[in-house]
């Protein structure tokens, strides 16, 4: 199982399965992250947490530890 936290910058990946439970996996959803969305790893910032992503035309950061509940294609 891939998820986006394995993910390299400039790679642009379809989300399959977000894991997570209650509000952690609304929160998420929220965000725009939802089943076959692509998104694109813009960057990582220098001490490797957050990711910078692009998801449905505007940019947004993500914690590795959310980004580890999101399996991708």
């Amino acid at each position: 199982m891939k998820t986006l936290r394995d993910a390299n910058i400039g790679e642009t990946v379809v989300v399959a399965r977000i894991h997570g439970e209650g509000a952690v996996k609304r929160r998420i959803m929220d965000m725009g992250i939802t089943k076959n969305v692509e998104i694109y790893v813009r960057k990582v910032a220098p001490l490797g947490d957050p990711l910078e992503l692009t998801v449905r035309g505007y940019e947004l950061s993500l914690r590795k530890a959310d980004a580890e509940m999101i399996e991708i294609k």
